[in-house]
């Protein structure tokens, strides 16, 4: 069963995630001499584990030129833990004429259908070069019938207004609810009939008492599930620990879940000792045979970034 947003746990497994997370070998997920990588997304195409990361140079201090040289890159393993192998660039520059043309971040990878649909975001060398701050992030995608391409990119942003780290859920009929936020941090959610669009937004201020972001969306016991980074630490009292929140509709009357903390800053080596990560963001999901199997986070130890997945017991 390929990885899809559509999926739905069972109703008798039980979500404590952070007690569920396992101990990873020290040589797992994804690292790129030269590289920071950041924000992986993975999906299974037969037996192969496909990751889907940002990467940008190291030239100064992380991350500040993801914001102009990011890129999305396609890597590979046998394992979902990995180590994962670099495969190819699937999203860089392009002509200066498309909304994306000078950077792309945030990957999500989903099947629907029969077809492999990356969200990402983009900008275009006018916004970065004639020094507009914040930079006009927003919100597109590109296709494929084959996980290995041709990717096939939309020509136009498909959430017109400032947007970022995109999540979706997409129904049974095919319909999409997608949450993002801006630059300031509010969150939005939308809708579409198609994944193609068009998208209306539903829901311009989704959690207003606090700052969140990084978003993965899912559905268990009939009702909707998110997965985010509380930026701030106003919701969870740690700055940047991921946490869970729940509605029953996906749109509004959202709530903390209970347990609230999905992960914290740590991560536990199978040899007994402990990352005590710098930053560790951008939470994915990895769902199959409606299970939640693996978590992916970026993380940045103050030396090196890289996208590491841990399982769940």
């Amino acid at each position: 069963m390929s990885l899809s947003s559509c999926a739905i746990l069972k109703n008798n497994y039980q979500l404590t995630f952070k007690e569920r997370i396992q101990p990873v070998p020290k040589e797992s997920g994804f690292k790129m001499d030269g590289y920071w990588i950041w924000g992986g997304s993975m999906i299974k195409d037969g037996d192969t584990y496909h990751l889907f990361c940002s990467r940008w140079p190291k030239g100064n201090d992380f991350p500040k030129d993801y914001l102009t040289m990011s890129e999305i890159v396609r890597a590979t393993s046998r394992s979902p833990l990995g180590p994962f192998e670099f495969q190819e660039v699937v999203i860089g520059e392009r002509d200066s004429a498309y909304w994306d043309s000078n950077m792309a971040h945030n990957p999500t990878i989903h099947k629907i259908g029969d077809q492999f649909v990356l969200y990402y975001i983009g900008s275009n060398f006018e916004e970065i070069y004639t020094g507009r701050r914040p930079y006009h992030r927003k919100i597109g995608y590109a296709t494929a019938t084959n996980i290995s391409g041709p990717w096939q990119r939309s020509e136009q942003p498909i959430i017109k207004q400032e947007s970022n780290n995109p999540a979706v859920y997409v129904e049974k009929d095919g319909s999409v609810k997608m949450i993002f936020r801006d630059a300031k941090l509010k969150i939005s959610i939308a809708t579409a009939d198609r994944f193609e669009g068009p998208y209306v937004v539903k829901n311009d201020n989704v959690w207003p008492t606090s700052k969140l972001e990084d978003f993965y969306l899912f559905r268990h016991k009939n009702k909707y599930h998110l997965i985010c980074e509380d930026n701030k630490g106003e919701v969870s009292g740690h700055v940047r620990w991921g946490i869970q929140l729940v509605s029953e509709n996906g749109i509004d009357g959202w709530k903390k879940y209970d347990p609230l903390v999905v992960y914290d800053h740590d991560i536990l080596y199978d040899d007994g000792s402990v990352l005590h990560c710098t930053r560790r963001e951008r939470p994915q999901l990895f769902i199959e045979k409606n299970r939640v199997r693996y978590l992916i986070t970026g993380v940045y130890d103050g030396e090196s970034s890289w996208c590491q997945p841990v399982a769940f017991n």
